[in-house]
């Protein structure tokens, strides 16, 4: 069985799932084992100025998959020359997330038939995508692991869904399982977008160690913090902090960004430690999710799970009603 939502038949997926573009984790061969597998792969793009990177990773989905797929930026940090390359693959969809999608928008709308679609973290945020003609927003809660707001997901999707409808609004933040994606829908979403869970993946571009991580980790060790995003020297605007697992670099710095700021040599210390992965001071991207991941899989796999735990569950609602 397949559901059916204003997503699935704008693209034409089987499953109203989708892959966001994670920069540093969502590449070619991942993208294109979730379109194969009917959902929606997309390629993190993330701030730009990797052609090499990009031009590679953009190839190697089309290759692979002649399913739907796309590919994603960050609004704020990307170049005309980054998004022009992307075009050039012919993407089914192109995701702006974080910042003023305006500028960007109106090249995807111009020059592709690219479905655009925008992540947002608050109704501010959603009226803007929509003057900007988005086709799809995404409403990001703040149990998301990377970077968003400050809002919480349960109360955003719906509140999102009704000011853009008839535009179909997908559910971010904190889904891992067909519970999630159930719960999704019952608020109004179109689908679901699941990063973490895609994370501890055999597919994902992590470094070594992260999908044991994230198998090991709880919720209650996530932290939304702009510590180590200082330390990295990210240049991320100042609205959006990054949900993490956390680590002892962080446990270090937590209330002291200031400080942190001004340090040479704690920087010159992470970048270091950076350069050997070492995951107690790098960033473990990880929603508040990560307790229902419990091991790592081939994509495929995944995306067929989470078709079946979201029937799954919406069949046990659909009984809660027939039992009156």
């Amino acid at each position: 069985m397949t559901l059916t939502t204003a997503l699935t038949e704008l693209l034409g997926l089987e499953h109203p799932l989708v892959l966001p573009p994670m920069g540093g984790t969502a590449g070619g061969a991942l993208a294109a084992a979730v379109s194969r597998a009917g959902g929606l792969g997309m390629v993190g793009g993330g701030r730009g100025g990797a052609p090499d990177w990009l031009r590679r990773e953009l190839a190697l989905v089309r290759a692979e998959t002649s399913r739907p797929w796309g590919v994603g930026f960050l609004s704020w940090a990307i170049g005309p020359e980054d998004l022009a390359c992307a075009l050039e693959y012919e993407p089914a969809a192109v995701m702006l997330s974080f910042g003023d999608p305006v500028p960007h928008a109106e090249r995807v709308r111009r020059e592709s038939d690219a479905l655009l679609i925008v992540q947002v973290t608050d109704l501010a945020e959603a009226r803007r995508a929509l003057d900007a003609g988005a086709d799809v927003l995404v409403a990001q809660g703040t149990e998301a692991g990377g970077h968003g707001g400050r809002r919480a997901a349960l109360p955003l999707v719906p509140a999102v869904a009704d000011l853009a409808a008839p535009v179909p609004v997908l559910a971010a933040g904190g889904i891992a399982d067909g519970r999630g994606v159930a719960a999704a829908l019952a608020l109004g979403a179109a689908g679901a977008v699941i990063g973490t869970r895609f994370q501890a993946s055999c597919e994902a571009l992590t470094a070594p160690g992260v999908g044991a991580a994230l198998v090991r980790a709880s919720g209650d060790e996530t932290e939304r913090s702009r510590v180590l995003d200082i330390a990295r020297e990210a240049g991320w605007p100042e609205r959006y902090t990054a949900r993490t697992l956390r680590n002892g670099y962080l446990d270090r710095w937590r209330a002291r960004e200031d400080e942190l700021r001004g340090d040479a040599a704690a920087k010159a210390a992470y970048r270091e430690a950076a350069g050997r992965h070492d995951l107690d001071v790098v960033p473990v991207w990880a929603g508040e999710g990560v307790d229902l991941i419990t091991d790592l899989r081939a994509a495929a796999e995944l995306v067929s799970a989470l078709a079946a735990e979201t029937e799954a569950a919406l069949d046990r609602l659909a009984r809660l009603r027939g039992a009156r």
